[in-house]
């Protein structure tokens, strides 16, 4: 049987020579101009268990009413803010004192409130209807699997959309309403945190730095010099943000999704976010565009809240990473092999403790372009999976062989855990066991 590495290299290498070159010398803001027509533990048993029951039995008796004791049969009679009838879950409708409702709410169900501080709930979604692509349900499927596996390992609750609920806000300003009303959901949650649904986690054991983000409201992946010095509305993404559950960011939002479609001054801001960044090239207003003005032109009204993450890949842009993942994988398996205790077999639920060893081994690997570290999350901004309506700058086919790439290699973190590994990342249903002891033992497809 090849060694892994071997075989990674041999179907992968010649994709990303002619890509990467093709795409060479193409300015980034005809680029990312398309993205934007994208939509958007159990106690153990008894030792000695009772003959009629077994083990089985015991653990089945015992399992508890909820993930971490939280009770989720429980809600009192006391009213909450769930019992005003003014309560609207739309985006239209202003929403006051949250701070104080979400307060008053944990403190009617206290098994939710230790550990709220640092809950996060993801949001995600795509379209109601089948995609135009033939294979686009395909990768929305594996997008999805994707983000539910990282949430299983990190302990992390989901909610994943597939409706409008604001018809006149398509496209990406869906997004808005789907995080508004699932803040007033889950007053439980400190953080939602949205992700367009062309984005993969490529590295399941990272975890966001929220002490860094402790003292803001709102995380986006962007460079400050490119909005406040060069004024251009690619200087963030808003495919991917971090929110606090709080007031602030229910006025937030507001102000925001004024820019909207459904807004009456819709084609007003259109005309400001051209004016105010000249590289805009389409005249319709935009999400991102509105994002960048806000952080650019409402700052004391805003405050210092907001938090333009640009140290690591919160989210990265897929032609930069997906060529180097072939690297990482044999700089990660050089550690493995080095190091014993990543080699041991463990249950999935204590996988973080394994994500803590390797850091210590990353402390020299850097973080973003040029790094040997696995980028945290791969964006395929311009590929369109959906509806199949790719940038032309490349090809249909290397949008959807980096696809499978990016998601095979995201998915060799996850079956590693049940004892498999993809050996190409080109071939998705090929997965044999691995060896004792892997990597030290090389080679893939061995007993396992």
């Amino acid at each position: 049987m090849p060694k892994h590495n071997s075989l990674l290299r041999t179907k992968t290498s010649s994709f990303f020579s002619s890509c990467f070159l093709y795409a060479a010398g193409t300015s980034a803001s005809f680029l990312l101009a398309w993205a934007f027509w994208s939509f958007f533990s159990s106690p153990a048993p008894s030792a000695n268990p009772s003959p009629s029951r077994g083990l089985a039995s015991e653990a089945a008796l015992s399992c508890p009413a909820g993930k971490a004791g939280h009770n989720r049969s429980y809600d009192p009679p006391d009213p909450t803010f769930y019992d005003d009838p003014e309560l609207s879950y739309t985006i239209e409708k202003t929403i006051k004192n949250w701070d104080e409702k979400r307060r008053e709410w944990l403190e009617k169900h206290p098994s939710f409130a230790a550990g709220a501080a640092d809950r996060i709930l993801m949001v995600t979604g795509s379209q109601a209807t089948p995609c135009k692509n033939p294979i686009g349900d395909h990768l929305l499927l594996r997008f999805f699997k994707n983000k539910a596996d990282y949430c299983r390992i990190h302990g992390y609750d989901i909610f994943y959309n597939t409706v409008l609920l604001q018809p006149k806000m398509f496209s990406f300003w869906a997004k808005m309403p789907a995080v508004k009303a699932v803040m007033l959901a889950h007053p439980e949650a400190e953080w939602i945190w949205f992700l367009d649904s062309d984005t993969a986690f490529t590295d399941m054991d990272f975890t966001l730095p929220l002490d860094r983000y402790k003292a803001h409201n709102l995380v986006v992946h962007g460079w400050p010099h490119l909005i406040h010095r060069e004024k251009s509305w690619t200087g963030l993404n808003a495919g991917v943000f971090l929110m606090r559950n709080c007031q602030w960011s229910m006025d937030f939002m507001e102000e925001w999704a004024s820019m909207g479609p459904q807004a009456p001054e819709y084609d007003k801001w259109g005309v400001i976010q051209r004016t105010t960044f000249k590289d805009k090239t389409f005249p319709e207003s935009d999400d991102q565009t509105g994002l960048a003005y806000l952080i650019l032109k409402e700052r004391e009204k805003w405050g210092n809240k907001k938090y333009m993450e640009d140290e690591y890949y919160f989210e990265g842009y897929w032609m930069e990473i997906v060529g180097t993942l072939e690297n990482i994988t044999d700089a990660y398996t050089g550690i493995e092999k080095r190091e014993r205790r990543l080699r041991r077999r463990h249950a999935e639920r204590v996988g973080e403790s394994y994500g803590k060893v390797s850091q210590e081994h990353l402390k020299d690997a850097g973080y973003g372009r040029g790094s040997w570290r696995r980028p945290f999350m791969t964006h395929f901004t311009g590929c369109q999976p959906c509806s199949g309506d790719h940038n032309q700058m490349y090809s249909g086919q290397s949008c959807w062989d980096a696809m499978q790439i990016a998601l095979n290699f995201a998915d060799n973190q996850v079956p590693r855990r049940y004892g498999f590994v993809h050996r190409d990342l080109l071939d998705t249903s090929t997965v044999p066991p691995l060896p004792f002891d892997y990597p030290a033992s090389d080679l893939v497809g061995g007993a396992s």
